[in-house]
């Protein structure tokens, strides 16, 4: 059987670049049981309430849905149990202070297979205030509105 290769994305958490400013990202992998595995790779995931958090020099993945794979019998895994991330020890470290020191939360944006691995995007962030979502809100509807009447002279429109 032939090795997969590229990247096949399960699920996306678009949520978060709204709701967070994002300043890093780092890649990690997931420690998932059998069912789990078979469930995504149905493409069946929600990231939506997800975070990660550090505890004991350890990363861990609260709150990622992972729906009861469908042909699965009484060893079906728990749909929202905590699942541990794999990193390297300095990315571990480097989190940790990060997140303890200055109020940034860690936020999973993406889950996919990279090379036939379990891998989840995590964002360092930082939340955003009500203000900052209406000026984002505002600066896509005027690019919206520049796009639409750029389109309309292109054509030939008034």
């Amino acid at each position: 059987m032939p090795k997969e290769q590229g990247r096949k994305l399960v699920a996306q958490n678009r949520k978060a670049r709204y709701d967070y400013h994002i300043d890093d990202t780092f890649e990690a992998g997931l420690v998932l049981q059998g069912t789990e595995v078979k469930s995504l790779r149905a493409g069946r995931a929600t990231l939506v309430d997800g975070f990660a958090e550090i505890d004991g020099g350890e990363a861990f993945l609260h709150g990622v849905h992972i729906p009861e794979y469908t042909e699965g019998t009484w060893t079906n895994h728990e749909p929202r149990r905590v699942r541990k991330l794999l990193l390297h020890r300095a990315e571990i470290d480097k989190l940790e202070s990060r997140v303890n020191e200055r109020g940034y939360t860690l936020v999973p944006t993406a889950l996919y297979f990279k090379d036939g691995r379990a891998k989840v995007e995590l964002a360092l962030a930082r939340g955003k205030k009500s203000h900052d979502k209406r000026h984002a809100i505002a600066a896509r509807q005027a690019d919206r509105e520049k796009q639409e009447a750029l389109g309309r002279r292109m054509k030939g429109m008034s």
